[in-house]
């Protein structure tokens, strides 16, 4: 009796010791309750997401994750081939991409996390653990008012403080000249108009180009896209929300910069909130939750909206792209066959 075996075709390159780590609060976080690891971790995948996924579970936690960064370090892949092995391993259960607001008040900004397991997990757990990990955010984040300082006994009062908004008075004034004509001074300049200083969402679009110079607009384009954009600050987003849904997923050349911004700007607003709310509700506003990005394109929406991690299209995408990926060593095996065969026809 033949027993079968599975294992790994190519095993994944080991972790290099300069591998680069993210920001703190970023990168790489390990799921609870894993399965201790085995060789036969990922068999039932196919040859190239079993090699990803060797290669991403041994990652120590805090570790980048983005496209780029991993396909500098698995060199049988490129870019786009490791992008479509991460849809495949977030279908299969074993990651989910997240951001969740951090700080408070205008420090508030997005924090990128991938969420890994080595044991599968179906969507109902995901769910579960990322609403459970969004209570935990929330429970640590509740606002608290800070008691005011208490007075030293000996302190002097504040009303005491001398004034210095205007200057003191001359002890002995002189007296003015009664025939001097007055002199034209300085004063007498009319104030120049204050300046408008740009909106929020003219400095959000100005910033795209620094953050990805594929989405670089000129003065004139923020200003003709400004009015759209204020239409998302409106909804209830700020800024690093609002740069983050244009600048997720882009293709690899962008000819049209601000027609490109326009129709993500139309294509990607958030809904509408209602506007009467209750403010004195003790569940957490939805600019804390934790937000699941679709693994393809970058898509935020809430995890239950996004099943396998991925949207609509892109789940749509990897159903009908759904094949298995060629093994390298069956390819290697073709190819040495077909040298035999040709071998075998030019000889004598």
């Amino acid at each position: 009796m033949v027993t079968q075996h599975f294992s790994s075709a190519l095993s994944a390159p080991a972790v290099p010791a300069v591998y680069p780590m993210a920001k703190p609060g970023y990168g790489k976080r390990s799921a609870p309750g894993q399965q201790p690891r085995t060789r036969d971790d990922f068999a039932s995948l196919p040859t190239r997401e079993r090699y990803v996924a060797g290669f991403v579970d041994h990652l120590p936690d805090g570790a980048a994750m983005s496209i780029k960064q991993l396909a500098k370090q698995l060199p049988l892949y490129g870019q786009q081939a490791v992008s479509t092995a991460l849809n495949a391993l977030s279908v299969a259960g074993h990651l989910r991409r997240v951001r969740c607001a951090v700080g408070a008040g205008d420090e508030t900004r997005w924090a990128f996390r991938t969420f890994w397991s080595r044991t599968a997990r179906d969507n109902e757990w995901w769910n579960t653990y990322l609403a459970t990990e969004d209570a935990s955010r929330n429970a640590h984040a509740a606002p608290t008012a800070p008691s005011p300082p208490a007075s030293a006994p000996n302190a002097p009062a504040r009303a005491a403080a001398p004034q210095q908004r205007t200057a003191p008075e001359p002890t002995s004034p002189a007296p003015a000249p009664a025939t001097t004509p007055a002199t034209p001074s300085a004063r007498t300049v009319p104030p120049t108009a204050p300046t408008v200083a740009p909106s929020p969402a003219y400095l959000a679009l100005a910033e795209l180009g620094r953050r990805d110079v594929r989405l670089t607009l000129s003065a004139d384009d923020c200003a003709a896209l400004e009015a759209q954009a204020a239409q998302w600050f409106a909804r209830g987003v700020n800024a690093d929300y609002l740069i983050a849904a244009l600048t997720a997923g882009l293709p690899a050349q962008v000819d049209c910069p601000p027609r490109f911004v326009r129709r993500r700007l139309t294509d990607k607003i958030p809904p509408q909130l209602p506007t009467t709310r209750d403010t004195s509700a003790s569940a957490p506003s939805s600019a804390g939750r934790i937000l699941v990005e679709c693994t393809g394109c970058g898509r935020p929406g809430l995890p239950e909206a996004l099943p396998d991690g991925l949207c609509r299209p892109c789940r749509t995408a990897h159903s009908a792209d759904g094949r298995p990926s060629p093994d390298p060593t069956e390819i290697a095996a073709v190819k040495a066959h077909m040298a035999n065969l040709r071998d075998l026809l030019n000889a004598p």
